[in-house]
């Protein structure tokens, strides 16, 4: 048996290839990460503009109110290029138009009321007041963004505001996922005795998904070695990752182990519970990731070996870790590192279920696994345990 370190280390070498980037239109670019840091190439404001509907004015013409100003024209937020204000006269404008040339200031409306061709105001407003200067914002050659950015709307929403249409991001790894067991059947079908429904096909697809990756192929192949072979080489064309799940024990109809022991895949067990059954092999330049097949275990030993290393791929941010308080008591079994199924409580943390390898709505209830060491049997309620955030 190897430690769960000596497994996730493992993993972690077949896996290490460097990611590409990738230039995408910013409506395809949502929760990706940038490749580098992005400069403005303009200044944000473009332009002086009125942050209120109102009346730009030379601010000395109203330092006493009341004031009266001829309106002398109109700025609506348009493209337009408006004649210098003259000192002693008002221009009725609108929110985000160009201020005039000599305007200093913004009335808003609210503090105006007009009569003809007039406009009274009722309040004083200093000298810069309601009036957006070029590159307040930003300034053109000024960062935008850094570089490992995870993108959300309010990233991409500055970058289109700088006129940019693309961004440069970090390539997603490409992963396969082939789910084996002639047991397995897909949601929605009727089972015949024996038959279980497949959930790891799901659960690897959204996972690897969620840690940054794109599934691109999923096959779900019976006990038998040339289908499982034709579903390797399959993957192996559209993959950089290969992700398997069931037939690596050391019973019969172990299909996993049977096609790719031979070829010099690692098939053994790891100190944990649950998910001991563990395989690494590479089939045509591939890595492969070989998980046991109970459904927890499957889901479990991706968010240990394998989520990490693919938010590190994708420049995601790893899941948090942290201590908590246990909320009660537990025991464990000795040699074996425990994962069990938790909901945190504030500064706390609550078993969930048992640690049965099969308990997929106990998993489903949990946010959190519980570590507990391998040379510790038991937790009492109040001590401290280690916490991995789902």
């Amino acid at each position: 048996m190897v430690s769960v370190e000596e497994h996730a280390a493992r993993v972690a070498a077949l896996l290490s290839f460097e990611p590409g980037l990738e230039d995408l239109p910013l409506n395809q670019a949502l929760g990706r990460v940038t490749a580098s840091a992005i400069l403005s190439p303009v200044d944000l404001p473009l332009f002086r503009n009125s942050q209120m509907d109102g009346f730009a004015v030379h601010a000395a013409d109203v330092a006493t109110v009341p004031a009266t100003l001829p309106i002398v024209g109109e700025v609506a937020a348009r493209a337009a290029s408006p004649a210098a204000l003259l000192p002693g006269t008002a221009v009725r404008i609108m929110t985000g138009a160009v201020v005039p040339e000599g305007a200093d200031a913004v009335i808003p409306v609210e503090d105006t009321t007009t009569t003809d061709n007039q406009v009274s105001i009722t309040r004083s407003r200093s000298t810069g007041e309601y009036v957006r200067d070029r590159g307040s914002d930003a300034l053109a050659g000024s960062q935008l963004l850094p570089s490992g950015q995870l993108l959300a709307a309010r990233h991409l929403a500055v970058l289109a505001a700088a006129g940019l249409d693309t961004v440069s991001v970090v390539t997603r790894p490409r992963v396969a996922v082939i789910t084996t067991g002639a047991e397995l059947i897909s949601a929605g079908e009727t089972p015949e005795p024996g038959q279980i429904f497949d959930a790891n096909q799901v659960a690897l697809m959204a996972a690897a998904t969620s840690a940054g990756a794109e599934v691109t192929l999923a096959r779900r192949v019976i006990d038998e070695p040339a289908l499982l072979l034709a579903a390797l080489g399959e993957a192996a064309s559209v993959a950089d990752i290969i992700l398997t799940s069931g037939g690596i024990s050391h019973g019969d109809y172990e299909v996993v182990r049977e096609l790719l022991e031979p070829r010099g895949a690692w098939v053994g067990h790891v100190a944990m519970q649950p998910g001991g059954p563990q395989a690494t092999a590479v089939f045509e330049g591939i890595p492969v990731i070989c998980f046991p097949g109970n459904p927890v275990s499957t889901q479990l030993s991706f968010e240990i070996f394998v989520a990490p290393v693919l938010r590190a791929l994708s420049g995601l941010p790893q899941a948090r870790q942290s201590t908590r308080t246990l909320n009660d008591s537990v025991r464990s079994v000795e040699g074996k590192r425990q994962f069990l199924r938790g909901r945190i409580e504030g500064q706390s943390v609550t078993p969930v279920a048992g640690p049965g390898s099969h308990l997929v709505a106990g998993l489903a209830a949990a946010d959190c696994l519980i570590v507990i060491p391998e040379s510790v049997t038991g937790v009492a309620l109040g001590e401290t345990v280690e916490v991995w955030e789902l």
